[in-house]
């Protein structure tokens, strides 16, 4: 089977979506019983050589996204009939309408629809109408979630098969370590963070709703001098909340926002948190939750949505917009050093079921699917 599969928008430093799209090119690279061709921008061909180097790398996609977009509706055509490929498969939300190729679209979340306040009005202006027509164009679908099934279902009508492929972990970097081991402490001081903390790790963007930790960290705070808020992840749209809440809480010299975090130091800063808080109002996964759970994390997470399906019982939950209780519960978290253990073991069982490689078995599950439908 020939794939193409379209990472033209997959940042430098990806996240979300785009830690899955490249886990997904890496893991279809491996299967001996594909050809894969990778389309890439015109800018990034090295990197994806480099990450799946079996497999066929066109970087052929302008790198400013408007003309990133215009590009996928007017040239991937022609691009998927020279390449006489059995399957295109667009993993962030969209298809190039005008291919006769079967064609699978991976829907991460509803949220365009559901809530369009918490994305751009050019964002939710461009991706609601061509969701809707990439769904009904799609000969399957992806979704990342029972969760996100259930809403594309309630939202989209697809009528074509919709397929549930959660995403895996790296159990290799994401692992558990003892609390204190002196590698994950000479990686978190190289990024200037040293326990105690709480950790938060994401793109701050307001569904995340950081402000809400920030405000419980704030009531935790005065009892828990020597306690700091590490805040870690590159700005998104909105990301001004984040710094407005850090302002007013009165403890902003407590609070640390260091950026996007290499990718050797998220694992420690996971492992080495009092607690892991991850606030979400929405997810259609929640793999930073789940990456948490593997390291071993005490994790604090919402109600709700896909990640409260994905910790399962490892995890506490609180109700999403909630920082009074949030603060109780990171209380009783950090007045109850006993129960930490049981927490801690309980993550890296409930993640182990979540590989990468199994992702990719559902994905070819997707792309027999879509060439059943097209045939």
């Amino acid at each position: 089977m020939r794939i193409l599969l379209d990472v033209s928008a997959v940042p430098a430093r990806p996240v979300g979506a785009g830690v899955y799209t490249v886990a997904l090119a890496r893991g279809l690279a491996a299967r001996n019983e594909l050809e894969l061709h990778l389309l890439a921008r015109r800018d990034d061909a090295d990197r994806w050589s480099e990450l799946a180097p079996t497999a066929s790398v066109h970087p052929e996609v302008p790198t400013a996204r408007p003309a990133r977009l215009a590009w996928e509706q007017l040239r991937a055509p022609g691009l998927a009939r020279r390449l006489a490929v059995d399957v295109w498969h667009g993993p962030h939300y969209t298809l190039p309408l005008r291919v006769d190729t079967p064609t699978v679209v991976t829907v991460h979340d509803l949220t365009f629809f559901d809530h369009p306040e918490w994305h751009e009005r050019a964002k939710v202006a461009f991706f609601v109408p061509m969701m809707r027509r990439s769904v009904h164009h799609a000969s399957a679908v992806v979704a990342v979630s029972e969760h996100t099934r259930e809403r594309l279902e309630c939202v989209l009508a697809p009528t074509t098969p919709v397929v549930v492929a959660p995403h895996g972990v790296d159990h290799d970097r994401f692992r558990p370590a003892a609390v204190g081991d002196p590698d994950d402490l000479m990686r978190l001081a190289r990024v200037g963070i040293a326990p105690p903390y709480l950790a938060f790790a994401g793109l701050l963007e307001p569904r995340k709703d950081v402000p809400s930790l920030i405000a419980a960290f704030a009531r935790l705070a005065p009892q828990r001098r020597d306690l700091r808020l590490v805040i870690a992840g590159r700005d998104g749209w909105g990301a001004e909340a984040v710094g407005d809440a850090a302002a007013h809480s009165g403890v902003t010299t407590r609070i640390l926002r260091t950026g996007w975090v290499p990718s050797a130091a998220l694992p420690a800063l996971f492992r080495q948190a009092a607690a892991v808080v991850y606030p979400s109002l929405e997810e259609g996964f929640g793999l930073p939750a789940l990456e948490a759970l593997a390291c071993g994390a005490v994790l604090v997470t919402t109600t709700g949505s896909a990640t409260a399906e994905v910790v399962g019982d490892a995890a506490l939950l609180v109700p999403p917009a909630q920082p009074g209780l949030l603060a109780d519960t990171l209380g009783y978290v950090l007045d109850n050093a006993a129960d930490a253990p049981q927490l801690r073991s309980a993550g890296p069982k409930q993640a182990a079921p979540y590989t990468w490689d199994r992702s990719v078995d559902r994905h070819l599950d997707a792309y027999r699917a879509a060439v059943g439908v097209a045939g």
